[in-house]
């Protein structure tokens, strides 16, 4: 049997390139602002607004959008209109249930790894967050807020965990907006320094409680 040549495999053009590049763009773009409580809750967009603010055709906008509907961070009425979620109670308890059980796991595997280097890292990230309160900076509250518990949960060595908690986040960032507004913080969360003295102090249920009690208390007033 005569062998066959094989046909080479044409390289991608260079606008689909271009396409996938401008999507990437535009969601990783929008996906941080949405996690990070830039936009507040049912916060409406379009396709033409977001091609604009990104430098992008209408095509990568589209693929975007549809991504973060799919991930939970934009919501797509059957009109077709896209805005940031407005989540009902029950949506919120459940995410503040899912923040609790993930987020605690994450700690805790982290615990045997979290040397002074980590700590120190933590008590330098609070000061910042210390510094986004006294501005009243809700999106660097937030965004700050976050770093504190990644740099945390990357130590946990669980990298699929930790994706599905940012997936968490990412859903509720808008409501995390609204919530900065009705807590009015003057000072660093009590639970940050239980965090940070639980870690120096290799206590596994204490830290487990601190960040229990971290990630659900906000939550629950709100949804209160």
């Amino acid at each position: 049997m005569p062998m066959q040549t094989p046909v080479p495999l044409s390289p991608a053009s260079p606008r689909s390139e271009n396409t996938s590049s401008a999507h990437d763009k535009v969601y990783r773009g929008l996906r941080i602002r949405i996690m990070h409580g830039e936009l507040p809750p049912a916060h409406a967009l379009t396709l033409r607004g977001i091609g604009r603010e990104f430098d992008v055709s209408m095509t990568p906008a589209r693929e975007a959008v549809q991504r973060l509907v799919a991930e939970g961070a934009l919501f797509m009425s059957s009109s077709g209109r896209v805005a940031t979620p407005e989540l009902s109670n029950e949506r919120i308890e459940e995410l503040a249930a899912l923040r609790a059980l993930l987020e605690v796991e994450l700690a805790s595997r982290a615990l045997p790894r979290a040397h002074m280097a980590l700590i120190e890292r933590l008590q330098t990230i609070n000061g910042t967050i210390a510094e986004a309160v006294a501005h009243k900076d809700a999106v660097a509250y937030i965004r700050t807020n976050l770093e504190f518990h990644r740099t945390l949960y990357l130590r946990a060595q669980a990298p699929a965990m930790l994706a599905m908690c940012e997936t968490v986040w990412l859903q509720l960032g808008p409501t995390m907006r609204a919530l900065y507004g009705r807590l009015q913080r003057t000072e660093l969360p009590h639970f940050h320094r239980a965090i940070v003295a639980a870690l120096h102090a290799g206590d596994e249920p204490g830290l487990r409680l601190a960040v229990r009690s971290d990630v659900t208390q906000g939550l629950k007033l709100l949804a209160g």
